[in-house]
C-alpha cells in the first residue's frame, strides 16, 4: 500500500454532494492513512479551505449551489498571506463529464489532474499520492529572522526583542511580503497588487498608513525595520535607529 505523503494536521478535502460516493471515498482514503473532511456543496468546500488548510481537494465538478470549478477559482486567487488558503494547493477534479472539452476548462482553470467517473479508486490513490510527493518536495516556509525581528509563518508570530507584537491582518500581510525578501525595496505598487488585491495603480495612502502603524509597532524597542524608500516604496532593514542612514529614509 502506498502510504500518504501529509502530516496527520493536514486534512484531504472531498468535496462530493453524493452521499454515496462521499462516504466511499472518505472510508477508502481513511483506511488509506489520510484524514479526510467532508463537504458537499461549494459553500461548504469554501469555508472548509479558510478552517482546515486542507494539503489536496478533491472536489465533483458539478455541486448544488456552483461548480468545483468555484471552488478551484477561489483556491487559485489566494493571497497565500492574509487568507489560509494555499493558491498552490493541489486539485483533483472528479466528475461524470468526460468530454475533452470539459478536461480542458478544468484544466485551464487550475486543476492539477481530472478523473471521470466511473473511475478506480487504486488508480485515484495514486494519482493523489503522486500530487503530494510533489507537494512534499516544495521548499516550506521557515522562520525568518531580520536582527532582533523574528517571523514565523508558521505560527503566524511576529516577535521583537522577546515580545510579541499583536499586528492586523493586513499589518501582517505587509509585513511578510516584505520579509520574504530582506533588503528588497518592493514598489508600493507591487504591494498594492499583492497585498490588498489591486488590480491597477493609483494614487493611495492606504501603503502609507499601514506602514507607518507597522514601523511604530515593530519599533517598540527603539528599532527601525521597515523603511521608506522615498519615491519608490518600502523595504526591511536589520537596523538600530542610528544605523538607518543610507537605508533610505523613515517616512
Amino acid at each position: 500500500m502506498t502510504m500518504p505523503h501529509t502530516s496527520p494536521d493536514s486534512p484531504l478535502l472531498i468535496v462530493e454532494d453524493d452521499a454515496l460516493t462521499r462516504a466511499f471515498l472518505v472510508e477508502h482514503l481513511a483506511a488509506d492513512g489520510y484524514d479526510p473532511i467532508e463537504a458537499s456543496t461549494a459553500a461548504e468546500a469554501l469555508e472548509a479551505l479558510e478552517r482546515s488548510s486542507p494539503c489536496l481537494v478533491l472536489s465533483d465538478l458539478t455541486l448544488p449551489d456552483g461548480s468545483g470549478l468555484d471552488v478551484v477559482a477561489r483556491i487559485r486567487s489566494a493571497d497565500g498571506i492574509v487568507s489560509r488558503v494555499d493558491p498552490a494547493t493541489p486539485i483533483v477534479l472528479l466528475t461524470g463529464r468526460d468530454g475533452e472539452i470539459d478536461r480542458v476548462r478544468g484544466l485551464e482553470r487550475g486543476a492539477d489532474d481530472y478523473v471521470v467517473k466511473p473511475f478506480s479508486y487504486a488508480e485515484l490513490r495514486l494519482r493523489i499520492a503522486g500530487l503530494l510527493r510533489r507537494v512534499d518536495g516544495r521548499p516550506e516556509a521557515g522562520v525568518v529572522r531580520v536582527g532582533e525581528l523574528v517571523v514565523d509563518p508558521g505560527r503566524r508570530t511576529v516577535v521583537v526583542r522577546g515580545v510579541r507584537i499583536s499586528l492586523t491582518q493586513k499589518e501582517y500581510a505587509l509585513l511578510l511580503a516584505l520579509v520574504r525578501e530582506p533588503t528588497r525595496v518592493f514598489a508600493k505598487d507591487h504591494l498594492l497588487r499583492t497585498v490588498w488585491g489591486f488590480r491597477s495603480p493609483g494614487v493611495t495612502r492606504t501603503i502609507d498608513s499601514h506602514a507607518c502603524r507597522l514601523r511604530r509597532k515593530l519599533g517598540h524597542a527603539g528599532d527601525h525595520f521597515v523603511v521608506n524608500v522615498w519615491g519608490v516604496g518600502y523595504r526591511l532593514v536589520d537596523a538600530a535607529p542610528d544605523a538607518v542612514v543610507g537605508a533610505g529614509a523613515v517616512a
